[in-house]
C-alpha cells in the first residue's frame, strides 16, 4: 500500500507556482509617474493662479493712486470712484475669465491624465492576468506530469 506524502506535494505545488511580484513593482512606477504628472498640473495651476492674482492687484493699487490724489473740486472725488469702480469691475471680469480657464486646463489635463492611468491600468491588469493564467497552465501541467510519474514510480 503506498503512502500519500502531502507534506511533499504541497512542497512541489508551490515550487510549481512561483509567486511573481514585478506585477506590484509596475503597480507602484505607474502609480507614481501618474502622481507625478498630477503635481505637475496642480503645481502649473498653482503658479498661473499666483501670478494672475499677483497682476490683478499691481492693476487695482494702479488705478487706485488716481482714487486718492487730492481734487479741487468735490464732484471729481465722485468722478475718481465712479471710474475707479468702473475699471474694477471690467478687471474683474477679465480675471475671472482668466481664473475660469486655468480651471478648465487644468480639469482637461487631469480628466485626460486619468483616462490614460486607467487604460494602463486595464492593459496591465490584463497582461498580468494572461501571465498568471499561463504560469499556472504551465505548473498545473508540471504538477500532473511530476504526480503521474512520481505515482507510477
Amino acid at each position: 500500500m503506498a503512502s500519500t506524502d502531502y507534506a511533499q506535494m504541497m512542497k512541489d505545488a508551490m515550487t510549481n507556482f512561483p509567486v511573481d511580484t514585478s506585477s506590484v513593482e509596475n503597480l507602484a512606477k505607474s502609480q507614481a509617474a501618474l502622481a507625478e504628472k498630477l503635481s505637475t498640473v496642480a503645481i502649473e495651476a498653482a503658479q498661473k493662479s499666483t501670478d494672475l492674482s499677483a497682476r490683478w492687484m499691481q492693476d487695482t493699487l494702479s488705478k487706485l493712486t488716481s482714487v486718492t490724489q487730492a481734487k479741487a473740486d468735490p464732484a471729481d472725488y465722485a468722478k475718481s470712484i465712479t471710474d475707479f469702480m468702473s475699471t474694477s469691475a471690467e478687471a474683474a471680469a477679465e480675471h475671472m475669465a482668466a481664473f475660469a480657464d486655468i480651471a478648465k486646463r487644468v480639469q482637461t489635463e487631469t480628466l485626460e491624465l486619468m483616462l490614460a492611468a486607467g487604460k494602463d491600468m486595464s492593459e496591465d491588469m490584463t497582461n498580468a492576468a494572461r501571465k498568471a493564467t499561463t504560469d499556472i497552465t504551465n505548473a498545473a501541467k508540471t504538477g500532473v506530469q511530476t504526480t503521474s510519474t512520481s505515482t507510477n514510480v
